[in-house]
């Protein structure tokens, strides 16, 4: 389907020369919030550029709406979606410009061509389902999925329009009695509770989806609104015409309930169990006819992992485990045990008992076990670090100083934009420095006072890292850019080596940053070592596979080896930067989703699912594997004699690091939106013998006796 030109009458009909600073060369289509055009910036790279309606722009909710659209899908971008290359939400006329990505949408392939054959149809549930679970895994409802919100690229489907997505963190709600979503891709919650639409409506959406895509109409049919409305909440769906091979898992997919849904890692086990094996060609939609409509946008988030001390959700002990000293928080608080209090938990014994604990005297002298909420008001989940002898936390809309020991708020610096950070903070150059997702700013706080010494806009940078001192940049067009930490004045800018695709990422235990960017293929990934003062190169080598860098172990770069298309790690990678030299220790069973960290020799990962595994780099095999299950944990941390996973119901774990045995936990402390899945996990801050950490439970400020 060739692009829509500039059609139709009135002023709307007028096509704007440029937004920003990318010129606007025909009109792909119109919504209820914009018009989308295709685009070209100044080097020539062709976009896709939303701007909004004029009548839209003068209305202060709405832009408030499309700051939410621009940050959700900054969030989410990545290889299912259209990433996000630049936005203005403060221009006169808002706009948001991602990358162009030729094909139709699913809704103008099946009008065109009638329903998809079932190898297909295998590949879509699998795409979305991969789509679903990154945008989840960042905390976005997307709320409506349908058709023509999914676009069929030639390396499988992108999921495209955020406009009424909403990050779980957000400050907007749901209109009181006012429906979002389109009614035959809804979920019943989306008619029957608006305010508590989670992850698993966008799951039930995708079951409509692939009813649409297999027999031309939805699972629920009718002219009116309201006997789809009526149909979805209470009837059987129809699903004559599914490929029978994939009709119970799309039935499931449609469960009126939303705890009875499977989750997208759950699908692609599912998927893979259906055939023996996927079709590997190039995802071409069938009988392809005509040009193609362009997709809209999906932010990009920072390339590479951006290192640092971080928190995590803990939990105040009830019953079970009773860390002695240790305390616990909830929703929004941060809380902190004593890491000696897990040392008295009693291992299980060979019988299979609950853990124990016994009583554990006191540890620094001074510290009792306290909580605090660092906005004094629900703000979401702070995600905190140590630095300059302090707890560095931000949530939404704030970024406070607390006193690690007894909690006390040392100061309160507001976000003006009321951004809300993804990060914690990280401490370079002797600041606080914190990056907002809405304003994508970059403030470096004093921390002694929450004063900003300087700041940055980051909108026109693609990602970031911190290293030695110095911010690292990489330009939408590749280049690379060292921004002083403490001063904020630019130290260097070149181009490096490696596609506009690459990344920085650091770790504390090196001196160097790596760039590191993965093969159109995934067949390898090029690793270049550089110096962040001076941005020099000091190696630039080509190694073999899909590769992710998660820490340095004796002088040498830890990567996770990527084992295909489902996100699994198949194996942990140690590369040696002076030789060249690679040491691969093959996990043998896969872990999903892994999360990762490196201490020394050992290599500790986490699964979606619960399987914590740890890896010997020396003896370059697998020493352990514990099922934890923790359905979504965050990154594991240790302290050289155990490791320490979250969960998202608020239990804090505690882990042999020499067997793999639990050595305690306590009991799931859920938040008040227990039906919700969390976003990522804040890991728990492991700083001067204590553990710092957060849980989704509130409670006012509170400081324990032992």
């Amino acid at each position: 389907m060739a692009p829509q030109q500039n059609t139709g009458a009135g002023a709307e009909a007028e096509l704007p020369e440029y937004a920003g600073h990318y010129r606007l060369e025909a009109r792909l289509g119109s919504g209820g919030m914009g018009v989308v055009h295709r685009a070209r910036s100044a080097s020539g790279m062709t976009l896709a550029v939303k701007v909004v309606h004029a009548e839209f722009a003068r209305d202060p909710e709405f832009r408030g709406r499309f700051r939410q659209e621009i940050s959700a899908a900054r969030r989410v971008s990545g290889a299912f979606t259209a990433p996000v290359v630049d936005a203005d939400p403060e221009a006169e006329r808002p706009w948001m410009a991602t990358l162009f990505i030729p094909g139709p949408t699913l809704a103008d392939e099946v009008k065109r061509n009638g329903p998809m054959p079932t190898a297909q149809l295998r590949r879509l549930m699998a795409g979305l389902a991969e789509a679903l679970r990154d945008i989840h895994r960042v905390g976005v409802v997307h709320r409506d999925l349908k058709p023509s919100n999914v676009l069929l690229a030639e390396d499988g489907p992108k999921v495209i329009d955020f406009g009424i997505s909403r990050p779980k963190d957000s400050e907007l709600r749901t209109e009181t009695g006012k429906l979002i979503g389109t009614p035959p891709f809804m979920a019943p919650e989306q008619f029957r509770r608006p305010r508590a639409v989670g992850p698993a409506a966008d799951i039930f959406a995708l079951g409509s989806v692939m009813v649409h895509a297999a027999t031309g109409r939805g699972p629920f049919d009718s002219d009116s609104p309201y006997v789809v409305a009526y149909q979805v909440v209470h009837d059987e769906p129809d699903l004559t015409g599914v490929p029978e091979n994939l009709a119970a898992l799309v039935e499931r997919c449609l469960a009126k309930e939303p705890e009875d849904r499977p989750t997208p890692d759950e699908l692609m086990r599912e998927l893979r169990s259906v055939a023996a094996s996927y079709d590997t060609q190039t995802f071409i939609p069938a009988q392809r006819t005509g040009e193609t409509h362009g997709p809209e946008p999906r932010p990009a988030e920072p390339d590479g992992p951006r290192r640092g001390e971080r928190a995590a959700e803990l939990e105040k002990p009830r019953r079970g485990w009773r860390p002695g000293r240790g305390a616990v928080i909830g929703a929004g608080a941060l809380g902190l045990a004593a890491l000696a209090a897990l040392a008295s938990v009693q291992l299980v014994g060979d019988g299979g008992a609950s853990p124990r604990s016994s009583a554990a005297p006191a540890t620094s002298a001074g510290f009792g076990p306290w909580t605090t909420r660092p906005a004094g008001t629900e703000g979401g989940l702070p995600r905190c670090s140590f630095g300059g002898g302090r707890l560095l936390c931000a949530q939404r809309g704030l970024v406070a100083a607390l006193d690690p020991v007894d909690g006390h708020v040392l100061w309160r610096h507001a976000l003006g934009d009321g951004g809300s950070p993804s990060e914690p903070p990280v401490f370079s150059g002797g600041l606080a420095h914190v990056v907002t997702d809405s304003g994508r700013r970059l403030l470096a706080l004093d921390p002694a006072t929450g004063a900003t010494r300087w700041k940055l806009d980051l909108s026109a940078y693609r990602g970031f890292a911190h290293a030695r001192g110095t911010v690292l940049l990489t330009g939408t067009d590749g280049t690379a850019t060292g921004v002083d930490s403490t001063t904020g004045e630019v130290k260097w800018h070149k181009r490096l080596p490696g596609s506009a695709n690459s990344g920085f990422a650091s770790f504390p235990d090196s001196p160097w940053a790596y760039r590191t960017g993965t093969s159109a293929d995934g067949t390898s990934t090029r690793v270049t070592r550089v110096d962040p003062a001076s941005g020099e190169v000091r190696r630039d080598d080509r190694l073999a596979g899909a590769l992710r860098p998660v820490g340095v172990s004796d002088g040498g770069v830890v990567f996770l080896a990527d084992g295909g298309s489902y996100g699994e790690t198949s194996a942990v990678v140690r590369y040696d930067p002076e030789s060249g030299a690679t040491r691969r220790v093959p996990l043998g069973v896969p872990v999903d989703q892994a999360q990762a960290t490196v201490r020394g020799d050992r290599v500790w990962l986490l699964g979606t699912g619960g399987s914590l595994v740890a890896v010997d780099m020396t003896a370059k095999k697998r020493l352990w594997s514990l099922e934890t299950g923790v359905s979504q944990g965050s990154a594991p941390v240790d302290d050289g004699h155990r490791v320490y996973v979250t969960a998202p119901d608020g239990r804090l774990l505690a882990v042999s690091a020499a067997g793999g045995r639990l050595l305690g936990q306590t009991p799931p402390r859920l938040g008040p939106r227990a039906d919700q899945v969390a976003s990522s996990l804040p890991v728990p801050v492991l700083a001067d013998g204590h553990a710092y950490a957060t849980a989704p439970r509130r409670h006012r400020l509170r400081r324990r006796r032992a």
